[in-house]
């Protein structure tokens, strides 16, 4: 775990909303984030932890409330005495997005590019950076991720676990400010999921800023700096995972603690 290396925030999440017509998914969410943080989001599948990291860089828009990363409001501005909500444009919305890493379940790899090809493409396309350059860029991220042997394959000669590490080195490669995962590791054989998780803990030694959707409790309770557990659109409770596993207040967490971890 990286000690935080700011006494600020780098993501201020305020009262945030998301509704698909009557039905209510998340119901007022409040948390900061700080640098190089890991924060873990736990919780009954269908609780919105998903909806959390997407409507964080507004792949989701939110229904309300306010997400702060850096000081700037994300995906628009509150203007007039009213507060009225001005959505930015497409091209300043893409500009946020650069700084939000994103790790999806599948791994979403172009299936005809190698994978020095996948990760270069974020780094020429949207960055703009010259072809040599995002290659080097691409290769010093597939090192990092332990896949120097095996940049010149294609995503069907890799294994799943060597396909979701190309998706961290692809997030790496824009030189996000923050990674979301969502359960990277929840369509992988379970041989496989320790290889993703110990490039992930890796990350976290190095002060990589983190939020995490995840099932795998022993990678919450060791790496996390901070577990947030959510139900019904709600955060229930949050701490250190010392504390959230070991003496957890609510009885929600009691319940959902005692299932998955006896299963």
């Amino acid at each position: 775990m990286a000690a935080a290396s700011s006494t600020q925030p780098l993501l201020q999440v305020r009262d945030l909303r998301k509704s698909y017509g009557d039905r209510e998914i998340l119901k007022g969410i409040h948390f900061d984030l700080m640098p190089a943080e890991t924060l873990v989001l736990i919780g009954p599948s269908g609780s919105g932890k998903t909806t959390v990291l997407r409507t964080l860089n507004h792949l989701e828009a939110p229904s309300g409330g306010e997400i702060r990363l850096d000081g700037e409001t994300v995906g628009g501005s509150y203007i007039g005495t009213g507060g009225s909500w001005v959505p930015m444009g497409e091209g300043a919305l893409a500009r946020q997005r650069c700084s939000f890493g994103f790790v999806f379940q599948r791994f979403n790899l172009f299936p005809h590019l190698t994978a020095l090809q996948n990760v270069a493409l974020g780094p020429r396309k949207v960055l703009g950076i010259g072809r040599r350059k995002a290659e080097e860029r691409a290769a010093q991220q597939l090192a990092r991720v332990s896949l120097s042997a095996h940049m010149d394959k294609r995503p069907s000669q890799l294994s799943g676990g060597q396909q979701q590490r190309v998706a961290i080195a692809r997030a790496l490669a824009m030189e996000p400010r923050l990674i979301l995962f969502d359960e990277p590791t929840s369509a992988l054989d379970p041989e496989l999921v320790h290889e993703v998780l110990d490039v992930m803990s890796t990350l976290a030694r190095e002060g990589m800023t983190m939020i995490v959707v995840t099932h795998e409790m022993s990678f919450a309770r060791q790496v996390a700096d901070r577990v947030i557990f959510m139900a019904d659109g709600h955060i229930v409770e949050q701490g250190p995972p010392e504390v959230i596993f070991s003496e957890p207040r609510e009885d929600k967490t009691k319940r959902f603690l005692t299932h998955v971890l006896n299963r």
